[in-house]
């Protein structure tokens, strides 16, 4: 029997499903320069990641990642593929067939630099080959961001047992949208969220009293339905990506954007009125927006606790939430300090007890506006489980001694166990 072969069209690629891809994919589309420790922060120069990166990440889930089954596969190459002269050129087609689809379903988009000549650009794309090809990139899109933040979040979730969420609880009554208590009567202030079943019964009675026909409600019989009040909190990610992050053999900064955006996710699906912002800091700090999460990279900087303290101290100063707090990711100890006139005092050998200090002081600030801060450590040095300990001893908060393993779980547990937390 003879086999024809012809070029894919979109019904071969039914069986594949994207977002199952996309898991598998996650380490490369979140990647934090662990391959490239060097590498700035932001790439302006070449943004996004090369498709030859992507090109043998899907190979490598399609072969040995078992994503297609030897059934699927032979449906899609033939029987006799892997005896084939062609496999390569075969197996080229199918991922080149497959980038484009998750293109066309706004999974993946190309470089602005590279948009109007993509497609010549992508001929021999599997083989790179040839010369251009080569520096084609991808970018993650945002519809992508949403879904690995949502995979990330259930994963999570179903490591701690957890399969439904409330919101941040508290023991408080207010005359809210959910009805949970008695209804009550209706005072200046409270929202009109009447209860209509009790505000007609309060205009009979009053009338049956005074022997007047017909039914008509005053503001004496407004009665309103009480519901448990659900504080508000706004947080702020402060996520460490100095050079330490990614060294001793070990991505840090990765499963710290995984955490990013799972919570993000949680915030948006269980709590719409909470906030969520991101710091990063190094030798000093700027927030980012969670859209340029899976773009930041670490790079060879020190690390300036007080600088991005400072900075999230200020963004929470300006929310008005019943709760405001900082949840600090790091592995490393301050080694910088801003000075008053912008230059940054660098050292790295040991606790510098000025850095230290002044790093103290910011904490102090902290609590002083009300703001909770709780750490999460990925290291365990003495000293800077020290110096964690006393952070959390000046302001309050918790410190947590985690690895990139166990970060999430950790984190999404301390962010819904405020829910019990009561409002004064």
């Amino acid at each position: 029997m003879k086999y024809r072969y012809s070029k894919f069209t979109g019904e071969d690629l039914d069986g594949i499903d994207l977002e199952d891809l996309l898991s598998r994919l996650s380490d490369l589309l979140l990647s934090s320069g662990f391959d490239s420790p060097y590498g700035l922060p932001y790439d302006d120069e070449s943004p996004g990641h090369s498709m030859q990166s992507l090109h043998d990440a899907i190979l490598e889930a399609i072969l040995n990642g078992g994503m297609l089954s030897d059934e699927t596969l032979e449906k899609l190459l033939g029987k006799d593929w892997q005896q084939a002269d062609d496999a390569e050129e075969r197996l080229d087609e199918l991922i080149k067939r497959i980038i484009e689809k998750l293109q066309h379903q706004g999974y993946l988009t190309g470089s602005p630099e590279n948009q109007p000549t993509d497609r010549p650009g992508r001929e021999g794309l599997g083989g790179g080959q040839g010369g251009r090809e080569g520096n084609v990139r991808f970018e993650i899109t945002d519809k992508s961001l949403d879904f690995l933040g949502y995979r990330a979040l259930r994963d999570l979730l179903g490591s701690i047992g957890k399969s439904s969420l409330g919101r941040h609880d508290t023991r408080e009554m207010a005359t809210g949208i959910e009805a949970s208590g008695a209804p009550k009567a209706y005072e200046f202030g409270d929202t009109m969220n009447i209860d209509a079943s009790s505000t007609i019964l309060n205009a009979v009675r009053r009338q049956q009293s005074v022997g007047s026909p017909g039914v008509e409600v005053d503001y004496e019989d407004l009665m309103v339905v009480q519901g448990e009040y659900q504080s508000s909190c706004a947080t702020v990610l402060m996520l460490d990506c100095s050079h330490s992050m990614i060294l001793y053999g070990e991505d840090r900064f990765t499963p710290a954007k995984r955490v990013a955006l799972a919570l993000a996710n949680l915030i948006r699906l269980q709590y719409p009125g909470d906030a969520l912002q991101v710091v990063l800091f190094h030798d000093s700090a700027e927030e980012i927006p969670l859209s340029q999460l899976a773009r930041v990279r670490v790079g060879p900087y020190y690390t300036n606790t007080r600088e991005g303290l400072r900075l999230a101290r200020r963004l929470l100063e300006r929310q008005a939430k019943d709760m405001r707090q900082i949840v600090m990711i790091t592995d490393g100890k301050p080694s910088a300090l801003t000075r008053p006139d912008g230059r940054i005092y660098r050292n790295a050998f040991g606790l510098d007890p000025f850095i230290v200090s002044e790093t103290f002081a910011e904490v102090a600030a902290c609590r002083k506006a009300g703001i909770l801060i709780n750490t999460f450590m990925l290291a365990r040095d003495h000293d800077l489980v020290s110096f964690v300990r006393k952070v959390a001893e000046i302001c309050h908060g918790k410190a947590y001694f985690t690895t990139p393993r166990t970060l999430g779980k950790y984190v999404l547990m301390d962010y819904m166990d405020k829910k019990t937390r009561t409002i004064h």
